[in-house]
C-alpha cells in the first residue's frame, strides 16, 4: 500500500490529540472515524473539531467551504470492530499504557484488513512496549503529533520490528496531510522535542514539589529569560495535568526514582481536585484568562 491508497483513518481515542489529528487529515478528504468507549467524550469531541476548524478557517489555512467538507467526513463511533474494518491507517491516542494500547490493537487486529497500517501517538512509551501485542509489529510505527494549530511536525520513530514499507509509508502519509515528518533512527522515549520538554517539565516540578520557588515564579523565570509566551506549568496545563501525571508517575514507577515520585504527588493532587489544566478550565492556572497572559506578569513577582 502507498500513501496515496490511504482513504479511510481510524483514530483511537478522542481526547486532545485525537481531535487534532482528525483535522488534517480530513481537510486533505480522507475519510475520518473516531472510536472512544465514551458517548459523552465522543459528542465533545465533535464540538470540539467544529471549533478547532473554525481555528483554521479564522487563521487562513482553509476556506469556510473547506471547514465544512472537512467536517462532514469525520464520524464517531463506539463499536471498535466497525470502525476497524476498513480502515487504511490506524492513529492511536488512548491513555499512556502499553498493556491498554496492546490490548487495544490486538481487538482491531482482526477485524481490520491486511493492509492496514498501526500507528500510535504515545507521548513517552516505545512502540516495542506492545508491538508484539498489536499481532502485526511489522506495521507498527509510532507517528506522533504536535499541536496542529501551531506546528506541522510529525515524529516518525520506528521500532526494531517494523519493516521500512511502513516507516516510508508513515513519512509519505505525514507529508500527504500537510505535516512536517522527523523520521528517528532509532527509538527514544518522547521523540525529539518531547524528550528535551520531558525534561524541563521534570526540572519545574522538582522545584516546586521541594520548595525552591512557586509555579508562577518558576515560569516567570523561564518566560523573562527566554520570551516564551508560558513557561513549563503553563505548557503542562495545556497538555493536561492527567496525562503529565500519568507520564510523570509511569516513569518514576518504572524507574524507582525518588524524586519523580514526589514530583508525580505533587500533580496528583491537582488531578485529584479535578484540576487538569486549560480542558477543566482551572490547573495550575485558571482559564480562560491565565494570570501568565497578564501584562504585568513577568514584573509581577510577589503579586498572587
Amino acid at each position: 500500500m502507498k500513501s496515496e491508497d490511504i482513504t479511510h483513518v481510524l483514530i483511537l481515542g478522542a481526547g486532545t490529540m485525537g481531535q487534532q489529528i482528525s483535522v488534517p487529515c480530513a481537510v486533505q478528504g480522507l475519510t475520518v472515524t473516531i472510536y472512544d468507549i465514551d458517548r459523552y467524550a465522543l459528542r465533545n469531541a465533535t464540538e470540539i473539531i467544529r471549533k478547532l476548524l473554525e481555528e483554521f478557517v479564522a487563521l487562513k489555512k482553509i476556506s469556510a467551504a473547506e471547514a465544512d467538507a472537512a467536517f462532514r467526513r469525520i464520524r464517531t463511533t463506539v463499536d471498535l470492530e466497525e470502525g476497524a474494518r476498513d480502515a487504511d491507517i490506524v492513529s492511536e491516542s488512548v491513555p499512556e499504557d502499553p498493556a491498554l494500547k496492546g490490548e487495544i490493537f490486538s481487538r482491531i487486529h482482526a477485524n481490520c484488513p491486511e493492509r492496514t497500517v498501526f500507528t500510535t501517538n504515545t507521548s513517552t512509551l516505545l512502540p516495542s512496549m506492545f508491538a508484539q501485542a498489536t499481532g502485526r509489529p511489522d506495521k507498527l510505527v509510532a507517528l506522533h503529533f504536535h499541536d496542529v494549530r501551531i506546528s506541522t511536525i510529525v515524529d516518525v520513530m520506528p521500532h526494531p520490528g517494523t519493516s521500512p514499507e511502513t516507516v516510508a509509508l508513515a513519512r509519505d502519509f505525514a507529508v500527504r496531510i500537510g505535516q512536517t515528518p522527523i523520521v528517528m533512527e532509532r527509538e527514544s522515549p518522547g521523540y525529539v522535542f518531547n524528550f528535551m520538554l520531558m525534561n524541563l517539565f521534570q526540572s519545574a516540578q522538582t522545584l516546586a514539589a521541594n520548595g525552591v520557588a512557586s509555579i508562577e515564579d518558576i515560569d516567570r523565570s523561564w518566560m523573562g529569560v527566554t520570551h516564551m509566551v508560558n513557561g513549563p506549568f503553563g505548557i503542562m496545563d495545556s497538555v493536561g495535568l492527567d496525562t503529565v501525571w500519568k507520564i510523570t508517575h509511569y516513569w518514576a514507577e518504572l524507574l524507582k526514582l525518588p524524586q519523580q515520585m514526589k514530583n508525580a504527588e505533587f500533580i496528583k493532587k491537582y488531578v485529584d481536585r479535578g484540576h487538569l489544566g486549560e480542558k477543566s478550565g482551572k490547573g495550575f492556572y485558571a482559564y480562560p484568562n491565565p494570570r501568565y497572559l497578564d501584562r504585568d506578569f513577568i514584573t509581577g513577582s510577589g503579586k498572587k
